[in-house]
């Protein structure tokens, strides 16, 4: 009987070693496979492959954006952000007080002169901004002033046409035009000018810059054509 439960016994401590050592790699492989499961922390770097929200962040502003896209902004923004200059027409109004509604000019010095204010500089400032100065200098002499600013004709803005052309001079540039409508309106090129050899004097970042220009190949109007848009103080030369 002796052997027999020393045999039994030494049977069921085999047993017991060998399920040990066969559960204990599948307990090691469930940990390392929840540890593959869990979700990175806030701060550590994307897996290889994952984008991330900062590339996709700055691809949704790119798109919003209209200047990442060459669009030019729309009418209502730009009148917004017109900046009076010198020689614009402009008409201010003063609700309930006709003695201070008049029209006026910027003189070269970049004021204007009105009733009661006298001289005020308005170079540099948008309608909004000389609404709301005018409102405020008009308060002691008007209770509550109620201030409207129109620009009438746009003077300060000028492209400037030279060379071997029917008008040469300067031009006001009140909206959008081209290199080819300024031409036009000038009565053409002279019938000596080297008209593919135009270019227009361009200042951008305080540099000046040189862009070519062909009459013949705008005048096609194809999509190709190379018709320029013009901005304000641009020098167009026709040689």
């Amino acid at each position: 009987m002796k052997v027999v439960n020393s045999v039994r016994l030494g049977f069921l401590a085999i047993s017991a070693l060998v399920t040990v050592y066969a559960v204990a790699p599948l307990n090691s492989a469930g940990q390392t496979s929840l540890q593959d499961k869990e979700a990175p922390k806030a701060g550590s770097p994307a897996a290889p492959g994952t984008p991330s929200n900062k590339t996709t962040v700055a691809q949704a502003r790119d798109k919003s954006d209209p200047k990442a896209h060459g669009t030019p902004p729309d009418s209502d923004s730009a009148t917004d952000s017109y900046r009076i200059g010198i020689e614009d027409e402009l008409q201010i109004s003063v609700w309930r007080e006709p003695e201070l509604s008049m029209p006026v000019q910027v003189r070269p010095d970049g004021m204007i002169t009105l009733p009661l204010i006298n001289d005020l500089a308005v170079v540099g400032l948008t309608t909004r901004e000389l609404q709301a100065s005018l409102s405020e200098k008009l308060k002691p002499f008007v209770n509550e002033p109620q201030v409207t600013v129109i620009v009438r004709n746009i003077r300060s803005r000028k492209v400037y046409l030279m060379g071997l052309v029917g008008k040469p001079g300067p031009y006001p540039l009140n909206g959008r035009k081209t290199v080819l409508q300024l031409i036009t309106e000038a009565g053409g090129p002279s019938p000596f000018a080297k008209t593919g050899s135009i270019y227009i004097i361009r200042t951008v970042n305080g540099q000046q810059i040189r862009l070519g220009f062909n009459y013949k190949k705008a005048l096609s109007a194809k999509p190709d054509a190379g018709d320029i848009f013009l901005l304000p103080d641009d020098m167009v030369v026709i040689p």
